[in-house]
């Protein structure tokens, strides 16, 4: 990917993505992850790819909304733990780097200036969560659910779970939601708050053409500084912690602990 000159926004097929695919059907533009074979996955490129595709989108004028899916069965399953024990287990430098390319994605996600939906096509769990919650609204399909399994795996998921999740639903049910590793179904994750809407899955895509339509419909500028201002609680929380996070699970790497939870679960999983 080439650095631009200016601020303008490029033609998505000019931006070289390999990992995600990248729509722009004003006033939308749609961002899919796209490893379905690793459940979407995030690993360093699909990170960087997202964040460039972010920055398009808060460049074209033409985009009023933008929204955030995965292909094939899961919308994201978070960091990619095989990818980690190659790269990242017991080197904390290049942890380190990973996680800033991490919250790199967060920032320009949240600070694009434009109404952003999640359509949940499917499980969201770990740092797919907090991608969507890193969304403003979020419409989800009926069948599927939301985990945090970080506490089992050796990582704690301070990407946007611990900050977030209190803001969300409340602290008793974030603190069940990250020590209790369970999953939270549709309805539920509805009822509490995890997500706007829940819709069987031959309706996701009418539900999400319903909201963008209502969105698009809203003055723009009027809208990015209402983003802005309920952005408060959530960048407060954020910026407050999210450093520290950075450089505490980098260092986390050389334990014993988080590198045998992953190499457990790599196990389990061949």
């Amino acid at each position: 990917m080439t650095e631009p000159t200016h601020p303008r926004p490029s033609a998505p097929d000019e931006l070289g993505f390999e990992t995600i695919v990248y729509e722009k059907a004003p006033p939308r533009a749609t961002i899919t992850l796209n490893r379905p074979e690793v459940l979407n996955a995030f690993d360093f490129r699909m990170l960087r790819e997202i964040t460039r595709a972010c920055e398009d989108a808060s460049w074209d004028d033409d985009v009023r909304v933008v929204v955030v899916t995965g292909n094939g069965r899961a919308f994201c399953v978070g960091a990619d733990l095989k990818s980690w024990a190659a790269d990242y287990l017991g080197k904390p430098r290049e942890y380190w780097k990973w996680f800033g390319a991490f919250k790199d994605m967060h920032d320009k996600l949240r600070e694009l200036g434009k109404p952003t939906l999640a359509r949940i096509n499917g499980i969201a769990v770990g740092g797919g969560n907090e991608l969507q919650l890193a969304c403003d609204i979020a419409v989800m399909v009926d069948d599927a659910f939301i985990r945090h399994v970080g506490l089992e795996h050796g990582s704690v998921p301070a990407g946007g779970a611990t900050q977030w999740l209190p803001v969300f639903v409340g602290d008793r049910r974030a603190r069940e939601i990250i020590y209790m590793c369970e999953q939270i179904p549709a309805a539920q994750a509805a009822e509490w708050g995890l997500v706007n809407w829940t819709v069987p899955a031959g309706e996701l895509d009418a539900k999400v053409d319903e909201v963008v339509e209502k969105l698009a419909a809203k003055l723009p500028q009027t809208t990015r500084y209402a983003k802005q201002q309920l952005n408060f609680w959530r960048d407060l929380s954020w910026h407050e912690t999210v450093n520290h996070a950075r450089d505490w699970l980098a260092l986390s790497m050389l334990g014993d602990e988080a590198q045998e939870a992953v190499k457990a679960f790599l196990n389990r999983s061949s």
